[in-house]
């Protein structure tokens, strides 16, 4: 089974997206999933609208497990799901998922995952909340 990669309009299950890395080999799987929080710096969230930039944003996030396998070799899989679009309080925006043998290294391969999601990949986050709306740079 290859890597797994996602950008969607729809709800993420992110039990779903662990659950396909999933082989008889696999001991451990680690996933990152990101949460739109309701508040931010003392203001009230209404709800986060993502954009991006579809084709790069694959071939980015592509990049992105390749770049994982090589640093960590006993990571065999990786799943990256991001949404666009309207995303509520309390919905997950992104799952990020790595699986190996054992867990070594599994944490490590994961918070690299995200890091890297949010440096390189042409991913835009607006913020609309009770001050009205911004874009907001992650880098």
């Amino acid at each position: 089974m290859d890597d797994y990669i996602e950008i969607t309009q729809h709800p993420i299950d992110a039990a779903a997206v662990a659950a396909r890395l999933a082989t008889a080999e696999i001991g451990a799987v680690a996933t990152f999933i990101g949460v739109v929080r309701g508040n931010e710096n003392g203001e009230r969230i209404s709800y986060l609208e993502y954009e991006a930039y579809p084709e790069m944003a694959i071939q980015e996030m592509k990049l992105i497990c390749t770049e994982i396998k090589r640093r960590w070799p006993t990571i065999e899989r990786v799943a990256i799901v991001h949404r666009v679009g309207k995303v509520a309080v309390g919905e997950t925006a992104v799952v990020i998922a790595v699986a190996a043998a054992h867990r070594s290294e599994v944490f490590a391969a994961v918070h690299h995952g995200i890091d890297r999601l949010k440096e390189i990949v042409p991913i835009w986050k607006k913020e609309v909340g009770e001050k009205g709306a911004r874009w907001i740079s992650e880098n």
